[in-house]
């Protein structure tokens, strides 16, 4: 292994807060995904300076620091540097929907692999089929579909493992648990149709687990407590012999009595849902993913979203969930990133936007969404609408790839199968649409910014003319600046500039004189528009929708004039931060693109009222 990666390994280490505060880490296809006990612990800005750390996320609970496709090389040698054994109960309380994603995560990352490898090997069948190379009937067909069905067929051995370290608890004997699922003479019995009795008493229900997801991992959850039980009250000098005797008899009974069908019959509801999007609104996902997947991936979400399509797969066959948008998006981004490559004067921009476009139509896009497309925003803004209209396309042709793998160019093998070249054919032309569309948007874009941003570093004796445009502050409260923001999005300013504000009051306020643009159903968010064509976005706490608007109360409606110093909205700051959420409050200019300069007023504390943001055009 390089100097260079033993280097940056050490250097990471010691900047997250040494390797006693490293609870857990493990890696994913760009990103070191850290598990800290104290996240105040680590130094984010030096981090961020590192040569090879394109940019460091705090997200689900995980301090993640985007590498690039060398992240292995990296991850190999943190391995030689932490212990993953540290006591986690002093890490910071999560909510909910972070625990949820967290979970999904840790669980299905460490496969992702795995399917990619065996999603390629179907791919090559499929082509060696479709070019008369071989048969379906003969023996090479056969034993290429052994390689590629494996890892789908004992998925649930895979997840078991996984999902057991995510858990804390033994990874061997969740994986014993799971091959019981597996095991040939379970197949027999369900195959023969005869009622089965354990001990003539307990019923098993005939039900057949090979590719199944949902089950397992109701299994391992409720195993994770029966270990942990009986670690706790089972003598140290005999536990090595009787927890596992124990977890196997219990975990067994539960399995084939209540968690397995429980678990398929969660399993065929889902089958249900997903026929039903794939016959009735099968644009809807791929138009979703394609629009929003940089967003998802900024907030992590998509660590949740993704493994929908796999679920889809064990239980249908294909993915019409994920795939297609992700495939749009992703060749949406590197073509964004390959146009502002070609018109972009700035030499460091370019040499960030060549690699990491190449890298993006490999499939990779991290580095690429955070070194150039978030910075400059409007090559994001256009793959976001190339993603989306590539998206929209493949859904209403009903394209879905047979198999998971890396959602990059190659990707498009995936599509063939069924014996038809269809949903191939449809893939290339939903790409075709996201990179064209894409392309074009960007230029047009970068004409403006680009243009913005050279003249942006001349000096001119001009002054600029003052519009009069004051931004008050909407409520009372503490002023910081709007990269202080605990979420990544707005503090990246891909919103917009602006600032935040740590609320001391409950009441939001109109600012100006204007009109309510937007107001979001859950009351957590609203939109105006100055007399003099000022747009800000008022966004109450972080990820506060999730509430369903509970907390919040309204005084205005969208559409209505406003007058500065009316009362908008009023909120139970208590209650959002008792459920777990930040109650800060961003004030964001979304047209700031439209102004020189904006002012922010040096209001350490501000009262409602107060000047703190004046706009220059």
């Amino acid at each position: 292994m390089s100097k260079e990666y033993q280097t940056l390994a050490t250097q990471i280490i010691a900047l997250v807060g040494g390797k006693e505060n490293v609870a857990n880490v493990y890696h994913c296809q760009t990103r070191l995904r850290f598990t800290l006990v104290d996240n105040l612990k680590a130094d984010t800005e030096a981090l961020e300076k590192l040569d090879g750390v394109t940019k460091v996320i705090i997200n689900a609970g995980q301090y993640q620091i985007v590498i690039g496709t060398h992240v292995a090389d990296v991850f190999e040698e943190i391995e030689k540097l932490v212990e993953i054994s540290q006591d986690t109960t002093t890490q910071e309380k999560k909510g909910i929907f972070d625990t949820i994603i967290d979970f999904v995560a840790g669980t299905f990352q460490p496969i992702i692999p795995a399917l990619s490898g065996a999603g390629m090997v179907k791919a090559v069948l499929a082509l060696l089929v479709v070019f008369n190379v071989i048969t379906t009937d003969s023996q090479t067909y056969y034993m290429l579909n052994v390689f590629a069905d494996g890892v789908f067929y004992f998925l649930p051995i895979l997840i078991a493992f996984t999902q057991a370290q995510k858990l804390k608890c033994n990874p061997i004997l969740a994986a014993g648990v799971a091959a019981m699922l597996l095991h040939p003479n379970w197949s027999a019995l369900v195959t023969a149709g005869d009622a089965v009795n354990f001990f003539n008493v307990i019923p098993f229900t005939l039900a057949s687990y090979g590719s199944s997801v949902i089950p397992i991992i109701l299994i391992i959850f409720v195993q994770s407590y029966v270990e942990k039980f009986l670690n706790k009250h089972i003598p140290k000098s005999i536990n090595i012999v009787f927890v596992p005797m124990l977890t196997f008899l219990i975990m067994g009974t539960l399995a084939f009595s209540v968690l397995g069908p429980i678990g398929a019959i969660v399993g065929n509801y889902l089958a249900t849902v997903f026929t039903f999007l794939a016959e009735n609104a099968s644009w809807a996902p791929a138009l979703i993913i394609g629009t929003f997947l940089p967003i998802m991936v900024m907030f992590g979400i998509h660590n949740g979203v993704a493994p929908l399509g796999i679920m889809q797969m064990s239980q249908l066959g294909y993915d019409s969930i994920f795939g297609p948008g992700c495939v749009c998006s992703n060749m949406a981004q590197a073509t964004a990133g390959a146009v502002v490559a070609f018109v972009t004067k700035d030499k460091t921009t370019k040499e960030t936007a060549i690699p990491g476009s190449i890298t993006a139509y490999m499939g990779i896009t991290e580095p690429l969404l955070y070194g150039v497309n978030l910075p400059k925003r409007y090559p994001l803004i256009a793959s976001m609408i190339g993603g989306g209209l590539g998206g929209l396309y493949a859904g209403l042709t009903h394209a879905h790839r047979f198999a998971t793998g890396s959602s990059g160019l190659p990707a498009v093998l995936l599509y063939i199968g069924d014996n038809t070249m269809t949903y191939f054919y449809n893939i290339i032309i939903a790409i075709v649409i996201s990179i064209i569309s894409t392309a074009i948007i960007t230029f047009v874009l970068a004409k403006h910014f680009e243009k913005e941003e050279t003249t942006d570093n001349l000096d001119t004796t001009q002054a600029p003319v003052i519009t009069g445009q004051e931004v008050m502050s909407p409520l009372t409260g503490e002023v910081l600046p709007i990269e202080k923001a605990e979420d990544e999005v707005f503090a990246s300013k891909v919103m917009g500039d602006g600032v935040v504000i740590l609320p001391e009051a409950t009441d939001v306020y109109a600012p100006f004189d204007g009109t309510i643009a937007t107001l979001f159903p859950t009351k957590h968010a609203i939109g105006l528009v100055s007399d003099k064509g000022a747009e800000i976005l008022i966004h109450i706490g972080i990820n506060t929708v999730d509430l369903n608007g509970e907390g919040f109360k309204a005084f205005v409606k969208q559409g209505d004039s406003v007058t500065k110093g009316d009362k908008l909205i009023s909120f139970d700051k208590v209650a959002i931060e008792n459920a777990g959420y930040s109650s800060q409050t961003m004030v964001i200019i979304t047209n700031g693109s439209n102004y020189n300069q904006i002012i922010k007023h040096d209001n350490q504390f501000s009262q409602t009222g107060d000047l703190i943001l004046e706009l220059e055009k």
